[in-house]
């Protein structure tokens, strides 16, 4: 755990230092609202068409070459950035750091799976949910104050550190390739993204993933661009970094103990309820409402992450790991994508407001597809 502790760190340190950045400085180029948006999206987008093919990277060549190279091409692509603000260099670095993004998160939770039994699943993921969130906490309202009062390059050079966690990588792919169970679950002939009957299996908790992070999405993606004074910004990106990093990491033993599909109907009530205070702050102009926006979202944000992960995990078995993982990530970045794109496309022909109100519809109509069995899921042999 250590080593993909740190490896977590390193990765989802390149992620955050840029994910309110990257688009601001589209539009110190130039770029309009639907331009900005569509940084995060492009980004994303590469992120998800990366883990389609993760698990077929993982039989052909093992988990510490694919682990080193999503590592690099996310540190590497970073500090490019600087040599223009104009849109479709921004856009082809995002890319590049996707791809890396996109094998980085599905190695994390497919890592986690094979080194924790089933019985503590949910403590480990909540260990792992934590050190994923923490540079979320720390590096991504940073990042827009660093960036306002210092300059982007310094953030830009920030965003590189994926680039240290290789020797980690390193430690940690070998761990894993030498793990039977894992070396098994690559075998060609083992259930992989195209196993259509285990992306049904987890098909509906995905979704419930998919709608909360286009929530969070559009609130990480536009919180600098909302009229609001930049220190209000900061502090909003802060509240919901914070609360979800806290979410992730206390609702997996809970989960352990109870059972993960009773809390996802609460949860999406209360991200909905989060979203409407973010329309809400706009229509009346009163910026602490984002604060209390953000934290009302940042809860169900944070939680959600991870008992969506632990239903998909119950319902397969040990050769499908990979599978899930690959499905609930891309659930996860296309949902950010998507949050992203839409409300700045919506923002664009209307207001922020419309965008809002657009995510808080979808977050209630995801209700009528949400898992809400109690009892306790167990794995599969």
């Amino acid at each position: 755990m250590p080593a993909l502790v740190a490896v977590s760190l390193a990765g989802f340190s390149g992620y955050a230092a840029l994910l309110a950045v990257a688009p601001a400085w589209a539009v110190e180029g130039g770029a309009n609202e639907a331009g900005a948006g569509l940084v995060n999206g492009v980004l994303l987008a590469a992120t998800v068409a990366t883990q389609l093919f993760v698990p077929r990277l993982l039989r052909r060549f093992g988990t510490t070459p694919v682990l080193v190279a999503g590592l690099v091409l996310l540190g590497a692509a970073a500090p490019a950035y600087a040599l223009s603000d104009a849109l479709v260099p921004v856009l082809a670095w995002s890319a590049v750091r996707g791809m890396g993004f996109g094998i980085v998160t599905v190695l994390g939770s497919t890592i986690v799976a094979h080194l924790v039994p089933s019985h503590r699943r949910g403590e480990a993921i909540g260990v792992y949910g934590l050190a994923v969130a923490a540079p979320m906490v720390l590096l991504m309202p940073a990042g827009v104050a660093v960036a306002d009062r210092f300059g982007y390059g310094w953030v830009f050079a920030v965003a590189s550190l994926p680039l240290l966690g290789v020797p980690w990588g390193l430690r940690l792919g070998r761990l894993v390739d030498a793990i039977p169970s894992a070396s098994a679950a690559q075998d060609a002939d083992k259930p992989h993204l195209t196993d259509l009957g285990t992306v049904r299996t987890v098909l509906r908790p995905t979704v419930v993933l998919f709608v909360v992070t286009m929530a969070g999405g559009a609130v990480m993606t536009f919180a600098p661009q909302l009229g609001f004074d930049g220190l209000w910004a900061a502090a909003a990106l802060l509240v919901l970094a914070l609360s979800t990093a806290l979410a992730r990491w206390l609702v997996g033993s809970v989960a352990d103990r109870h059972g993960a599909e009773g809390f996802v109907v609460p949860l999406l009530l209360v991200s909905a309820a989060g979203i409407g205070l973010w329309a809400l702050a706009l229509v009346r102009d009163e910026p602490w409402l984002l604060i209390a926006g953000a934290l009302a979202l940042g809860v169900p944000y944070g939680a959600l992450q991870n008992l969506t992960l632990l239903i998909a995990f119950a319902r397969v078995p040990s050769a499908g790991i990979p599978t899930a993982s690959a499905v609930w990530n891309i659930g996860f970045d296309a949902g950010t994508a998507t949050g992203s794109v839409v409300v700045g496309a919506v923002a664009a022909a209307s207001s922020f407001e419309s965008s809002f109100v657009v995510v808080l519809v979808l977050l209630l109509l995801v209700l009528l597809v949400a898992p809400r069995d109690r009892r306790r899921a167990t794995a599969l042999p």
